[in-house]
């Protein structure tokens, strides 16, 4: 039998017989790597340790240590699920069960609803099958035999699946545990060796689904679970999420009295007095950012008519997540995103070299047609507004441009104590334009960023269709990833709505554009600051600053006066006059996590001072109103903590 080269991440190179597995090649490595080996990449492909080598490759095994590890477990263990699912309930029909950020789900077709008791049997059954250590084969199947196979056992859904994924092929990949009769699974793999691996898994919560989340389709039930490496890791995440819960947005934001909502306005947040003082702080605080910065501040329309959604391609690509509405037989679109309306302003006037840049900003609400089942309290809603911005640029202003931005982005987060990470996007299979123009915008893009002097990630292939883009994310007090800012370049639009400057030639040109939002959407970002901060905000950003707590009624007369005076000075402060002692006072604004509470009784009345409690150090003594009032403004001029 004829032998191939294997080429191994050292540089080094082994020569096995063709036709080996990648298994055999980890055991002509060492043993020990064999004993390791969970799977494989060959030419960058992730596969299984049964994968065989019929040429010379390039070939990686992956182990525990290996980046490609903790996605490979999730997905294997959403099979150890479903597999223990199909035996406790005779008559599921499986849907779809992948890996995620945070660990993975399955979405079945059951009779009813799951409940907490079907959880821990169904972990418990994971249990027993991993400890069976039963093998994780692939089977490649006739599709003709995958699709009779899957609809006798009565689950259409795969064989839906199976005829959209697989047009033309005459073999599909199915993933047995143990043997079909254990569990079978329409799937590309790749998988562990065995179930014995896994081993540190736990089972979260249950949901209502529908098959390829459209709620016209069948209904469906969600469990969600997670997987790690190893029993630390996954008591850390479990740690992470009953703190997550705590902090969790829905929650604080109603304890506090920040928002509501109702079913008369689905997606859509009614927000409360402490709220609307949150996000007033934020639009006025991005206008203190922006505007000495060249942006202008603008309003367009929320309604337009459908020529200006099918100028943009929205009305061909977008429609079915739009609010539509009718005015004397014509058909109108409330807007999605702003970059239409700023296009229609931008070519109101002849425009020349020397006004560009021109920078747009506007905060005005959008609405998206979001499905039911995903709205998720301020972080997935159908009425929204962003801190939204567009840039109208020459090619040859586009890494100034970008550089300025980026700095922008960092001096917003640092100011809530967020620390970005960055990462560019590029061209992608399928693009519009010219590979020159790609390459020069891409390259400004780089040279940009390299300008900044921070690290960031390349995402090669991830750029949108119109042009290559930088996102951001950041980590919040408990380690959880957010993608917030983003900014996008696009030759596209000004081709769709024929967008011209007058170059120093006297020649038209065309501008690129620049989307950029850097909060994102208001909403979202004050659903991350308030599961940062867990509702206990920095004192430049508190809805109440300050309040006054008077010990006995005849000291309310003192306390009125003090919050006037912190009134007066700019400070955002309250008055308890409520009849109750002052430990359940002090308590009350506490759980309010208000940063300051200003004590007044005999004493302070005669001294014309305050005895000065913090929400995180406790009693500070005794102040002057004068000095406590300094010491506060220069706390919220530094934006501290």
């Amino acid at each position: 039998m004829s032998e191939i080269a294997v080429t191994l991440p050292d540089g080094s190179s082994r020569r096995v017989r063709a036709g080996s597995t990648a298994r055999d090649v980890a055991g002509v490595v060492s043993p020990g790597l064999a004993k390791a080996a969970l799977a494989a990449t060959v030419d960058g492909r992730l596969v299984d340790l049964t994968y065989p080598l019929v040429g010379d490759a390039r070939l990686a095994i992956v182990t525990d240590r290996s980046p490609e590890a903790l996605a490979l477990y999730r997905h294997s263990t959403a099979h150890l699920m479903a597999a223990a699912v199909t035996q406790l309930f005779p008559g599921v029909q499986c849907g779809i069960g992948p890996a995620t950020d945070e660990g993975f789900f399955y979405d079945f077709v059951v009779e009813r609803p799951f409940v907490p008791e079907d959880l821990a049997a169904i972990e418990q059954r994971m249990k027993e099958l991993a400890s069976q250590d039963l093998v994780y084969e692939r089977q490649m199947w006739p599709r003709g035999e995958a699709l009779e196979f899957f609809a006798a056992r009565g689950e259409p859904l795969k064989v839906q699946l199976i005829e959209e994924k697989t047009p033309g092929q005459s073999e599909v990949s199915c993933y047995t545990i143990k043997d079909r009769d254990t569990f079978v699974d329409f799937c590309v793999g790749p998988h562990v060796p065995s179930s014995g691996r896994l081993k540190a898994f736990k089972l979260l919560s249950t949901s209502n689904a529908y098959w390829k989340g459209d709620a016209k389709n069948q209904p469906m039930q969600r469990v969600y679970g997670t997987a790690f490496l190893n029993e630390s890791e996954l008591k850390a995440h479990l740690q992470r999420i009953e703190e997550a819960k705590k902090r969790d947005h829905r929650k604080v934001g109603k304890d506090l009295g920040l928002f509501m909502f109702h079913k008369w306005a689905p997606g859509a947040a009614f927000w409360l007095a402490k709220g609307t003082v949150l996000w007033n702080l934020l639009a006025d605080y991005m206008r203190g950012v922006l505007i000495p910065s060249g942006y202008v501040e603008v309003k367009a329309p929320i309604v337009f008519n459908k020529a200006l959604w099918e100028t943009s391609g929205h009305w061909q690509h977008y429609r079915a997540n739009m609010f539509l509405v009718e005015s004397e037989g014509e058909q109108m679109g409330l807007k999605a995103m702003n970059c239409p309306g700023h296009f229609l302003i931008y070519a109101s006037e002849v425009r020349s070299y020397r006004e560009l840049p021109i920078r747009y900003h506007e905060q005005t609400p959008l609405h998206r047609n979001e499905a039911s089942g995903v709205l998720t309290g301020l972080t997935r809603v159908r009425q929204f507004s962003q801190d939204d911005g567009h840039c109208f640029v020459m090619e040859s202003q586009i890494g100034e441009e970008v550089e300025r931005l980026l700095r922008l982005v960092q001096r917003v987060y640092g100011d809530f104590g967020l620390k970005p990470s960055m990462k560019l996007s590029t061209r992608p299979a399928e693009f519009l334009g010219a590979v020159e123009t790609w390459n020069h915008a891409e390259s400004e893009l780089r040279k940009a960023l390299d300008a900044v002097g921070e690290p960031y990630e390349v995402d090669e292939g991830d750029g949108a269709f119109y042009g290559p883009k930088i996102d951001f994310n950041v980590v919040d007090a408990i380690g959880r990833k957010w993608q917030c800012a983003t900014i996008q370049l696009d030759y596209q639009m000004p081709e769709r709505f024929d967008l011209k400057y007058v170059g120093v030639d006297n020649a038209e040109h065309r501008p690129v554009v620049i989307h950029r939002a850097i909060f994102g959407s208001f909403e979202r970002f004050i659903a991350l600051l308030i599961e940062h901060y867990a509702g206990a905000f920095p004192l430049w950003f508190s809805p109440v600053q300050v309040v006054v707590l008077p010990i006995a009624d005849r000291h309310a007369d003192y306390a009125r006066s003090v919050r006037d005076r912190l009134a007066a000075a700019g400070l955002r402060a309250e008055l308890d006059e409520r009849q109750e002692k002052i430990g359940y006072k002090i308590r009350e604004a506490q759980l309010q996590k208000i940063p300051y509470m200003l004590v007044t009784g005999d004493r302070e009345s005669a001294e014309s001072t305050v005895a000065v409690r913090s929400r995180s150090g406790g009693d500070l003594g005794a102040k002057t109103l004068e000095a406590f009032i300094a010491d506060a403004l220069l706390e919220v001029d530094k934006k501290q903590g």
